[in-house]
């Protein structure tokens, strides 16, 4: 699933080209998105302005002076840049048409993305109005993870990604911080000290920040907004390298399940 770098590295890439541009169109392939796209969208966003190209956690959000179309890439979903003459491919739902002669096509083969509008303010949005702060922002902090895992015995891994705790923090890069951050995944979240949750806070903005610099991670579907895929799957240290040596102690890199999600990590570097 794409996660905050991916959403992050398509919010950079498109917006240059749908920033102040006029919608020409909305045209819809296949509305059966994970929520289907409202049928009178196509008849609302004509003649309305991009302003803003924003991200919340990992929705993307494009704010016209009339209302914001809410954007969720799904699991297998990319929004690319290209001429709206380019003929659709299988599993292309949508072209948001530009007055640039560009569009932004949206790509999602197992139809988990979706394509909202709401006229209230989004962060009110019952998809928007739970969720954490955001991991790269400055109410993001060890002293604020601590707080929010006193008392908590679910295990660190699946406390750090908690949406409602903080935003953005998907499966690859939990496992990776929790690994520069020297911690078990499985240790009781209200069991970390404040040392460890300010290692672990700084380690999330570290591996998000350099997935963002590398334009995510492709391991099977994403692609950037130019159709490349993201290159920091090269450079991850645990994920996805079961059995493998720890590039830092040599031990064999572990794996198992926990909370149905793949977890790696190193038996002598974390604890």
């Amino acid at each position: 699933m794409p996660e905050l770098p991916e959403v992050e590295t398509t919010r950079r890439g498109i917006e240059p080209h749908a920033l102040g541009q006029g919608i020409v169109a909305l045209v819809v392939r296949e509305s059966r998105l994970r929520w289907p796209i409202p049928p009178d969208l196509p008849d609302k966003l004509p003649g309305l302005a991009v302003v803003a190209v924003r991200r919340r956690g990992k929705y993307l959000l494009l704010d016209t002076a009339a209302g914001c179309l809410i954007l969720h890439l799904g699991m297998s979903g990319s929004l690319r840049v290209c001429d709206p003459a380019l003929p659709p491919r299988k599993h292309d739902h949508f072209d948001l048409v530009l007055g640039n002669g560009l569009c932004l096509r949206f790509h999602d083969p197992r139809r988990f993305g979706c394509l909202l509008w709401t006229e209230a303010d989004p962060r009110a949005h019952p998809l928007l109005a739970a969720l954490g702060p955001e991991p790269l922002e400055a109410d993001f902090s060890g002293a604020y993870l601590h707080r929010r895992a006193e008392g908590r015995n679910t295990a660190v891994k699946a406390f750090l990604m908690d949406s409602h705790v903080v935003v953005g923090v998907g499966n690859i890069y939990a496992n990776e911080a929790l690994f520069m951050a020297g911690l078990l995944p499985t240790r009781a979240a209200g069991r970390v000290s404040l040392a460890g949750y300010e290692r672990l806070a700084a380690a999330v903005r570290e591996v998000l920040a350099a997935s963002i610099a590398q334009g995510g991670t492709t391991l099977r579907d994403f692609v950037n907004e130019a159709g490349h895929p993201g290159y920091f799957q090269q450079t991850l240290r645990v994920y996805g390298r079961a059995g493998e040596p720890c590039r830092a102690c040599a031990a064999p890199v572990r794996l198992e399940r926990l909370g149905q999600r793949a977890t790696y990590w190193c038996p002598t570097c974390q604890h």
